[in-house]
């Protein structure tokens, strides 16, 4: 299973990016959400839309151990295990694995499809690895 995303469709709304943080943190702070809605000026209207594609380089270079993967193939990050190393901030491909000053881990998509959910142009959506 991994997400997906459309970008074409997005309107840039991040809808997703309030859905995420809510789940993640209970907070709405679009800057704690675990995807990225990047705009491409000067065309106006043009987003991007970055996600964690579930590929696992993170976890390859985790030296705390600290991420792990479900029976789903869903790659997370367990909290109280972060050392805060960056290791696979630094790592990952899409540059969706996140750190901020007030939040002692770093965290990425845990796969809980509430951002698909709230996306009104279903610019995202879940699907299994053979999509």
């Amino acid at each position: 299973m991994r997400l997906y995303a459309d970008s074409v469709k997005c309107s840039g709304c991040r809808a997703c990016l309030v859905a995420c943080s809510l789940h993640l943190f209970a907070e709405n702070n679009p800057k704690k959400a675990a995807l990225a809605i990047v705009p491409h000026f000067p065309r106006p209207g043009t987003f991007e839309v970055r996600l964690c594609t579930q590929c696992g380089r993170c976890a390859e270079v985790c030296p705390a151990g600290a991420i792990h993967q479900n029976s789903e193939g869903t790659h997370f990050i367990e909290p109280a295990e972060c050392t805060l190393c960056m290791a696979c901030v630094e790592e990952c491909p899409e540059h969706v694995v996140f750190t901020r000053s007030d939040v002692n881990y770093a965290w990425k998509c845990d796969l809980c499809g509430d951002c698909a959910q709230m996306c009104g142009p279903r610019v995202l959506r879940i699907a299994g690895q053979e999509a």
